[in-house]
């Protein structure tokens, strides 16, 4: 299959579209992410499939950095949370970082927000605990040697949008890039507990179909 430059993605998708309603089909997220688009406001893809994709850092959206360990985790496993509640909007998602900042370390007195890197419903990537310190949770699994991606929203109630699925995608081969792991390494939280119905029907669906995956495996074969 041929992947369209990103570049090319208003006229690539406008085609598409065309297309589509020819034949009086749907552009589905899967059709959209295994063509290489991104039709909303997801991170741009590196030009590099496998490099890692844009991020905003704890400092751009206002949070207080946690310094790294001397002795960083060694990162075996690439694992995919949902929020689990109802979804901020977009604009109000570095309002929710610094919220979940604050109670994470206040409240549940954690060194930091639980996972590694939020994922808003536009697609935007956001930095949180440095991949250098294991997460935290609150059911019973370890998540030691475990890089933690949550996309905002609560999946047994909504779906993941098209721009997260793509930004997920994206993230997750740049990890698996960066750290050696196959796409073996790819879970989610409820994989490792039974106490959590984490990351929720409609975004675990496409990890138990072998989409995500399989999305991830074709971006790091891609040159």
């Amino acid at each position: 299959m041929t992947i369209v430059p990103l570049d090319h993605v208003g006229k690539a998708a406008a085609a598409i579209k065309k297309v589509a309603h020819a034949a009086l089909v749907q552009v589905t997220p899967a059709a959209v992410l295994l063509l290489g688009l991104c039709l909303t406001g997801c991170a741009s893809a590196p030009a590099n499939r496998s490099a890692m994709p844009e991020v905003t850092e704890v400092t751009d959206w206002g949070g207080v950095a946690t310094l790294a360990p001397a002795a960083p985790q060694r990162i075996t496993r690439i694992t995919l949370h949902h929020q689990g509640e109802t979804s901020v909007p977009s604009a109000d998602v570095v309002a929710y970082l610094r919220r979940l900042q604050q109670w994470s370390r206040l409240s549940k007195r954690w060194i930091d927000i639980p996972y590694h890197y939020v994922i808003a419903p536009d697609g935007r990537i956001y930095a949180a605990r440095p991949v250098s310190i294991a997460g935290d949770t609150n059911t019973e699994y370890q998540p030691q040697g475990h890089a933690l991606v949550m996309l905002m929203g609560n999946f047994e109630e909504t779906q993941p949008s098209e721009a997260q699925l793509q930004s997920a995608v994206v993230l997750v081969a740049g990890l698996a890039s960066r750290y050696g792991l196959g796409t073996d390494a790819i879970a989610s939280h409820k994989d490792f507990s039974a106490q959590t119905l984490c990351p929720g029907k409609n975004f675990y669906r496409h990890l138990e179909n072998g989409w995500f995956r399989s999305a991830v495996a074709q971006r790091l074969s891609a040159p």
